[in-house]
């Protein structure tokens, strides 16, 4: 099984500071994720002033700002993309960002990263993907709010960019923050899978760990989950981000799926399992003193352990068979008591 890459969102829980900023790439470090992400954005070239919030953005930002007023809050500038991308390098994990228009995607270029993560709000920008798609890279696409033919219309438009299909991931994906259980929909990701041929994966805004490690054991290639330093920190996306503990722990489960799902598929004992058949398995043994030239009877018989003995699977070829020596009650039965 391939190893699963593994980003931890820091999106924009930074609040606009290089050291919160440093301090989530410390802790998804530690966790051991692949790839920290941020994102990269021009306030005036993707928002307009009249824009609403989202709910959860009026829930959990300040109630008096607009969409604009608060997004332009969480820019980071060149500079700031610079000391990032270089405090990535020195801890040891990928740096990664998502572009929110284009002035933004030509930035990223310069950072040479491995592969472009599509928003699921730019799904259905054909501008934007056309420019993404320009760059011949890789991509993983995230789908939340998207239907199955925005999906692979969003897809035809990056291969005829030059992207190549077998490189794009395609992450199933639900916009809501938190994601509701019921609303996580994750066979969609199968669907995907199937249907489009392409590799999935899953990006996900529900409150806990336990889907993202269920997306693993059904084949995600990628899996995305927001983090932040502290919940309750304000901010639009500090509510449905994991907390430290919390990050470090998924990361644990995800890699335990994996070995997990590595086996070949045979049904056979393992090499840990091996030693113990002889002690929960059981054999025949005499549940009474009998004599030789006996003819055995079912009931002459008890199965118990340990396995070392004839298996109670070969019961029916004993009935019926007469004793070649005195047995004893409880002793185990032998071939060389048989006549």
């Amino acid at each position: 099984m391939r190893r699963t890459i593994i980003i931890a969102e820091a999106g924009v829980n930074h609040n606009g500071s290089l050291d919160l900023a440093k301090q989530l790439i410390d802790v998804a470090s530690e966790a051991g994720a692949d790839f920290v992400k941020f994102q990269t954005f021009k306030t005036e070239l993707c928002i307009s002033k009249e824009a609403p919030k989202a709910i959860y953005q009026i829930e959990n930002a300040e109630k008096q700002e607009t969409q604009f007023e608060m997004v332009k809050k969480l820019e980071l500038d060149e500079l700031t993309h610079n000391l990032l991308n270089a405090y990535c390098q020195e801890k040891n994990i990928g740096f990664l960002s998502t572009a929110f228009d284009l002035e933004s995607a030509d930035l990223l270029e310069k950072y040479k990263l491995p592969f472009y993560k599509i928003p699921s709000g730019e799904i259905t920008n054909l501008p934007y993907l056309r420019k993404t798609g320009s760059f011949g890279k890789p991509i993983v696409l995230s789908t939340g709010m998207a239907n199955m033919g925005e999906v692979e219309q969003a897809i035809d438009v990056l291969c005829e960019a030059g992207v190549k299909r077998d490189e794009i991931t395609v992450l199933h994906c639900n916009t809501e923050y938190p994601t509701p259980m019921s609303d996580v929909n994750l066979k969609a990701m199968l669907t995907i899978k199937n249907a489009l041929k392409v590799d999935v994966g899953y990006s996900d805004h529900t409150m806990g760990i336990e889907v993202p490690i269920a997306a693993v054991a059904l084949g995600a290639k990628v899996i995305e989950k927001h983090f932040t330093l502290d919940r309750n920190m304000e901010g639009p996306d500090h509510k449905a981000s994991l907390e430290p503990e919390e990050l470090k722990s998924m990361v644990k489960s995800i890699r335990n799926i994996e070995l997990a799902m590595s086996g070949n598929g045979l049904k056979k004992p393992s090499l840990s399992e091996e030693k113990n058949i002889i002690i929960a398995r059981k054999s025949l043994f005499f549940n009474k003193s009998l004599k030789a030239g006996y003819t055995l009877k079912l009931s002459d018989f008890s199965t118990l352990r340990p396995a070392s003995g004839i298996s109670p699977m070969q019961i029916d070829d004993l009935v019926g068979r007469t004793l070649a020596t005195d047995v004893k009650e409880g002793q185990m039965v032998a071939w060389k008591q048989i006549g």
